[in-house]
């Protein structure tokens, strides 16, 4: 089985190295392992050219965004699976390619898979992000899986769409319902923790990106025809407080 994995970068000099790196240290040789930068104006690129024996193909244009930049690169992956890993994030270890390979070869009629990711700041651990109890009906109340934990299948891409160029940082969520909710593809959690990502990704820093991130939610579910309740994805952070309150 190959696996593609896909980085997407922008004056990213300061973090790529250990993401280049964790990609490098996969125990699993099956990867295909694609770079979308997107004309970096630091030295993102001779970062990646140090690498150029991990990476299957890479370049560095302009683009319209994180949303072009990732279909660049799903355009351009063979792989049986997809999976994304940020030009800020590390795998979560060495195995971790092998694992998601294994678990998705004994469950062939799989979809997609879910997982968990593991949330650091200042090299500490701080949480767990985990999709353990996580179904697609709880994207109305606005819970969706760690995006980095989740391997599509890529034909699915052909048959149900890319991610929307028209969100700011909701188009993971938008295809998230598209892809699970709305065509119900088939998937299952795997317990696999696949990578360690730093706080504060583009839908989590602020009032103002909460928000943004509201607005869009509301926008994938009617761009979907699927019904939901705009007061309980207003006040979703609500919701995550008391899931973890219980679980404690």
């Amino acid at each position: 089985m190959k696996i593609s994995i896909i980085t997407v970068s922008y004056n990213s000099a300061k973090t790529i190295e250990e993401t280049l790196k964790s990609v490098q240290n996969q125990t699993y040789k099956n990867i295909e392992y694609i770079v979308i930068d997107g004309a970096s104006k630091d030295n993102t690129t001779g970062i990646i050219q140090k690498y150029e024996e991990v990476i299957s193909y890479w370049v560095s244009e302009s683009d319209k965004g994180l949303y072009d930049a990732i279909n660049k690169g799903i355009h351009k992956a063979t792989g049986d699976f997809v999976g994304i890993i940020n030009s800020d994030d590390v795998f979560y270890e060495n195995d971790t390619i092998e694992k998601i390979a294994k678990y998705l070869t004994e469950n062939p009629h799989l979809a997609a898979v879910t997982g968990d990711i593991v949330q650091h700041k200042n090299n500490r651990i701080i949480r767990k992000y985990s999709s353990e109890d996580w179904t697609p009906e709880k994207l109305k109340i606005g819970f969706m899986p760690p995006h980095p934990s989740i391997f599509i299948k890529t034909k699915l891409f052909q048959q149900f769409g890319y991610y929307r160029e028209d969100y700011k940082i909701g188009a993971d969520y938008e295809l998230i319902i598209r892809y699970f909710l709305k065509n119900k593809i088939s998937y299952k959690y795997s317990g696999i923790i696949t990578t360690s990502m730093a706080v504060g990704g583009a839908s989590s820093s602020g009032l103002k990106s909460y928000k943004i991130i509201t607005k869009e939610i509301k926008k994938a579910f009617q761009q979907n025809d699927i019904k939901y309740n705009p007061i309980k994805v207003r006040f979703r952070f609500l919701w995550k407080i008391l899931g973890y309150i219980n679980k404690k």
